[in-house]
């Protein structure tokens, strides 16, 4: 387990994983994100600029929900976040629903075992120069 400082707070606390911050800073976090989410549902057609004038969050912490999936916007909204891969327009996620597809095409294509192949056959030589030998 190792102690750091907290990224938003400063202050020294235990870190086990994920976001390196306190478990206050967290709680807090939350509260905010229970917030952005009443009202998002409150106001469907909200974009981001609005959730951070009406909410008082940070752009880049709505983004960040946005990209662990915990928040989606409606489909009809340009909300500014882009496709990792291919860089089409997105309401959630990292990646859209065909390069998704594509990844896990490969992927399951990586994974596959190779078929063996045909059994060589050797060529077999009649008569030649060989040596032979009587038995006794």
């Amino acid at each position: 387990m190792d102690v750091k400082n907290c990224k938003r707070c400063r202050r020294l606390f235990n870190y086990i994983g994920g976001q390196p911050i306190c478990p206050q800073c967290r709680e807090e976090l939350e509260k905010k994100f229970q917030e952005v989410k009443k009202y998002l549902f409150d106001n469907r057609g909200a974009t981001i600029k609005n959730v951070v004038e009406n909410c008082d969050i940070e752009e880049s912490q709505v983004r960040q929900w946005i990209r662990e999936e915990r928040l989606e916007f409606s489909s009809g909204i340009d909300i500014g976040v882009q496709c990792e891969k291919c860089g089409a327009p997105i309401t959630s996620g990292r990646f859209c629903e065909k390069c998704k597809a594509s990844m896990i095409n490969e992927l399951s294509e990586a994974g596959r075992r190779p078929e063996p192949s045909a059994p060589v056959q050797k060529k077999v030589e009649t008569g030649g120069n060989k040596m032979r030998f009587l038995n006794q």
